[in-house]
């Protein structure tokens, strides 16, 4: 496995990159004629929003059709991408999570109704009174973001490893188990299932729900129940300092630095994406590694749900349910045109759901789209954002649609 570097070699791998005029894109994959809108979209962004690399995966009707990659893996060694290549894909880790846990009710082995703190067993830190309404938060609640965390009224746990680590009394960085026996000591935002506020603490406890009902790590629970049934070889844990055979190399198109939280340059400024955060705690809500093909060969496994791998038909109907009560509903109290199910944003269409979740963190942008017409593709970046700030991945997401729309005629072979 390789390391990346340190210190000033570090800061100089990642302080930003430019393609020259005229320069050409370098392309891998096969191009397909009658994909060529998604080609020149793909070719154009990279170039124009001076993005490392891109790749890209499409399926229709279940079957790949499109795979292709665009620049570098590597901008600074001229290191050529690969459409198979490893991208941290960060919150794009959420969906994942909630299958795994989707698997276990199948199974009979959870509820989505069970009480989520109680099944943990931990206490609360020494001195520390835990809110008493944190009993009366589900698994549901969990994966639909409305358990009572609320990032913005009083801040992301997830992304304070060192001050929790000290509260706790152990070496930094906090791992979830510390950073959950901190946060029981924490009064909640809101009432649980009264509304809905993003939360990556929440699938953080649901990572270790599945291990501790599984007797399992959680990577291997969802190693041997989610990947290896949908063919997900690649996809595995990413670490912070370390690039896994395959890997992308990330930068910040910003160049920001920020307090090392772990590391051999332990409290010293390194660049964002090597070192400003602690990847091996966010394994259930933002620490997978995975490829642009991997990730449709997840989202086509719930096309046909009578023919799904993992997961049953109605556990799937209920992965694209509506929330009950306010979650699901707009500001005047009428059905959202946009909610959240289990681990999902979804918008019905009158043949079915659209659904789709993005992910980033310093350094990399990524989006998994799931159509109602069987057409879904994956577009993950090694940035986070352009150099006006933009993210990525949103800036992307209506182009790609509009790209799907100037195809006359989709191809009928695939894999």
């Amino acid at each position: 496995m390789r390391r990346c570097p340190s210190g000033a070699a570090l800061l100089l791998a990642t302080v930003g990159f430019a393609y020259g005029a005229g320069e050409a894109v370098p392309t891998a994959g096969p191009p397909v004629a009658e994909l060529a809108p998604f080609n020149e979209l793909l070719t154009t962004l990279v170039r124009d929003q001076q993005v490392g690399g891109a790749a890209i995966a499409i399926s229709k009707d279940g079957r790949l059709i499109f795979s292709r990659s665009y620049g570098w893996a590597d901008p600074d060694a001229r290191e050529k991408l690969v459409p198979t290549a490893l991208f941290r894909i960060a919150s794009l880790s959420k969906p994942i999570t909630a299958a795994a846990i989707l698997v276990l009710v199948d199974r009979g082995k959870l509820s989505l109704d069970d009480k989520a703190f109680p099944l943990l067993g931990l206490k609360p830190l020494p001195g520390k009174r835990p809110d008493p309404r944190l009993k009366e938060i589900t698994i549901r609640h969990l994966l639909h973001h409305t358990a009572g965390f609320d990032r913005d009224q009083s801040f992301d746990p997830m992304f304070r490893p060192v001050d929790i680590a000290r509260e706790v009394g152990v070496a930094p960085p906090a791992g979830p188990t510390h950073i959950i026996r901190y946060m029981l000591g924490r009064p909640l935002d809101f009432d649980p299932g009264s509304r809905f506020a993003y939360s990556n603490f929440g699938y953080c406890v649901l990572g270790r729900i599945i291990e501790k009902v599984s007797g399992q790590s959680y990577e291997n629970f969802v190693r041997d129940n989610v990947c290896k049934p949908l063919g997900m070889a690649a996809t595995r844990l990413g670490k912070t300092l370390q690039r896994a055979p395959g890997e992308v190399k990330y930068r910040d198109p910003k160049t920001r630095l920020a307090q090392a939280v772990v590391g051999p340059n332990f409290g010293k400024p390194v660049p964002a994406p090597y070192g400003a955060w602690y990847l091996e705690a966010m394994d259930a809500h933002g620490g997978w590694l995975s490829s642009a093909v991997d990730l449709v060969k997840f989202a086509c496994a719930f096309d046909d749900p009578d023919k799904c791998p993992i997961l049953k038909p109605q556990t799937i109907a209920a992965m694209l349910a509506r929330p009950e009560g306010s979650p699901g509903l707009d500001k005047d109290g009428n059905p959202a045109e946009v909610y959240y199910g289990l681990g999902w944003n979804v918008r019905p269409q009158q043949r079915g759901y659209n659904t789709w979740h993005l992910g980033a963190f310093d350094g990399t942008a990524a989006l998994l789209v799931r159509r109602f017409d069987g057409i879904n593709w994956a577009v993950l970046f090694n940035a986070r954002t352009n150099a006006e700030g933009q993210h990525l991945g949103e800036l992307v997401d209506p182009l790609l649609h509009q790209a799907a729309a100037k195809v006359l005629q989709w191809p009928t072979d695939g894999r």
